[in-house]
């Protein structure tokens, strides 16, 4: 614990310095965090829309596996006028944690593929690939780069409430200029270039005098903007932090000073 504190306080003023205002560009940090996190990182909002992408048949030579620099065949249309796929498979599925819906599917990166020709097998040439590819991964055209740019902070954003449900790298404890994925999206509302600040829920502790429960206040702990927007989901980046965030924490629109 004393760690973790020490941690954030030693961030504390790098972190006030990636807090973006209206009408200026990102931080530089904050770009390159954004962009290394989508380079390995895709929602699809339904999960047929993978189900039925085209799909890796097997390496070259009928090997089953493919590696860097490989030629793999795959089936189903693909774009000869799309030079790159991404390379992608089935990952964690996303709901609601109130109502259950089902929000969306993650895409995991397996790595990217060249177009070489079409035919009855299309055949690619792998590219970056981050582990071996598999017969069944499935190939997504590549998503467009966020304009980090032409990314401002919107003025007067309606108010948007919800919880951050996911740590796509895999830790438990987050901090700044890591990435979250959010149970909210574009149909709630949210915008890429929004700030939110995160809410830790306040401590339920035992009055020592009266013997009863007590629940603290919440207090804000972060804040975070969102990069990237889906339907029912989205991806924020932590800028700054005062607590440990942490799954579930919930979050809701940042207010904005004059």
């Amino acid at each position: 614990m004393r760690k973790s504190l020490l941690v954030l306080l030693l961030w504390a003023p790098f972190a006030m310095a990636l807090l973006p205002r209206p009408d200026q560009p990102l931080d530089p940090s904050t770009q390159q965090a954004i962009q290394r996190f989508l380079l390995h990182n895709r929602i699809l909002d339904k999960p047929e829309d993978l189900d039925t992408a085209p799909y890796i048949i097997a390496a070259d030579n009928g090997r089953v596996m493919g590696a860097n620099g490989e030629r793999v065949h795959a089936r189903g249309v693909l774009d000869p006028a799309q030079p790159a796929y991404a390379v992608v498979r089935r990952g964690k599925l996303y709901t609601d944690p109130a109502t259950q819906e089902l929000l969306g599917v993650n895409a995991d990166d397996i790595g990217t593929a060249r177009f070489i020709y079409a035919g009855d097998l299309s055949t690619l040439a792998l590219q970056r690939v981050t582990q071996e590819v598999r017969p069944g991964d499935r190939l997504l055209r590549v998503e467009p780069a966020v304009d980090l740019a032409r990314l401002k902070v919107p003025l007067n954003a309606a108010f948007i409430e919800g919880r951050i449900i996911d740590v796509p790298r895999g830790v438990t404890q987050i901090g700044v200029l890591d990435a979250v994925t959010l149970d909210k999206g574009r149909r709630d509302g949210l915008v890429e270039g929004q700030l939110l600040t995160v809410i830790k829920a306040g401590a339920t502790i035992r009055d020592s005098l009266s013997d009863s429960p007590v629940t603290l206040p919440d207090e804000p702990a972060g804040t975070l903007l969102v990069f990237r927007t889906y339907e029912k989901l989205s991806f924020g980046l932590v800028l700054s932090a005062s607590h440990s965030l942490a799954v579930m924490d919930r979050f809701e629109t940042a207010r904005q000073s004059q």
